[in-house]
């Protein structure tokens, strides 16, 4: 295993947010984890923590960052165990690796004991695919620190891969010969990222896919490959919890889940039945969006930001946040 590493990678056009301080938390299992911090305004609305996707990043977050920042709120990102600069746990560093999802609860009870516990309440979580679903399991456990919690595209279940059952069958099948650590079929050490804007499942907005093309150019110590079996293995697991209907009941939690229309990763019918068992909680389809809406035309992502604002307390003003209230009935209906 490496170790973490505490910089961060910048592109002339896409740098940082200023103000933002970056350091290294180590969890109970003793991995080290990279985040970054930025302070929010004076008695503002709370804080916001960024539960990234699968093979994503801090520095693909530094939009969202700032205009989660022009809010009010105080910003939290880190990189999940075994990505972004968090240490890896594989020699390896292009595979996407992990035994058990819940050991990225680990993840965010670090961040919270080590960074949170220093930033204003309340706090608040927008999570995106693989990050929406553990936060959507650490609810269900009932240990969530946040108030609210917004999720792009969670990963509730799966529309890139065509025989579910059997993938799921199968990964754990060879996990239990040994094979956890090897790639899954097929598996490439490239990031997605690296393999070409035409047909991508990410955006449909070329100038932001081609900018993360760029950070991993850049960054290559940021780039990370497709899962191995074990982390197959583990998501299936994860996933199989969520079909059950008495799960999503469990969670107190009010949820917002955005759901992409073209979403070619996970399967957006999926999280609207999730979403319509939640005691509190609902779904609002993007049209035409894929699956990274926040990396998406500036028309969808306008969609996902007045969906936020009517959502989360505080996150507009009086008026910004009547028009973003009317903006996300439009878009629901």
């Amino acid at each position: 295993m490496d170790q973490a590493e505490s910089n961060f990678v910048e592109l002339p056009d896409f740098a940082a947010p200023p103000g933002g301080a970056t350091g290294i938390v180590q969890t109970s299992d003793g991995l080290g984890l990279r985040y970054m911090r930025w302070a929010g305004r004076p008695q503002g609305p709370g804080t916001i923590v960024i539960a990234t996707g699968r093979s994503e990043f801090i520095e693909k977050y530094f939009e969202v960052v700032g205009e989660l920042l022009q809010r009010g709120f105080c910003v939290v990102v880190f990189d999940w165990r075994g990505q972004g600069l968090s240490q890896r746990q594989l020699r390896d560093r292009a595979k996407g690796h992990v035994k058990d999802f819940s050991a990225y609860l680990k993840d965010l009870a670090a961040i919270e004991a080590h960074v949170l516990k220093d930033c204003p309440q309340p706090w608040f979580a927008l999570g995106h695919s693989m990050g929406g679903a553990i936060l959507l399991d650490q609810a269900h456990r009932g240990c969530s620190p946040f108030a609210r919690i917004v999720l792009s595209a969670p990963m509730i279940d799966l529309s890139c891969v065509r025989y579910r059952r059997l993938a799921h069958f199968l990964a754990g099948f060879f996990n239990r010969l040994g094979l956890g650590r090897i790639f899954v079929p097929g598996g490439r050490r490239s990031s997605v990222l690296e393999r070409g804007f035409a047909g991508n499942p990410l955006s449909s907005d070329e100038a932001r896919f081609n900018r993360m093309c760029r950070l991993i150019a850049a960054g290559p110590r940021l780039r990370l490959g497709d899962p191995t079996i074990a982390w197959a293995h583990a998501a299936f697991r994860l996933m199989r919890k969520f079909e059950h209907a008495d799960y999503p009941r469990r969670i107190r939690t009010p949820v917002l889940i955005l759901a992409a229309q073209n979403d070619g990763v996970v399967d957006s019918l999926a999280s609207e039945r999730f979403a319509a068992r939640l005691k509190t909680g609902r779904q609002i389809l993007i049209a035409q969006a894929r699956h990274e809406i926040l990396i998406e035309r500036d028309d969808m992502r306008a969609q996902f930001w007045a969906a936020f604002d009517a959502f989360i307390p505080g996150a507009a003003g009086e008026e910004q946040a009547l028009l973003a209230r009317h903006t996300a009935r439009d878009v629901a209906l």
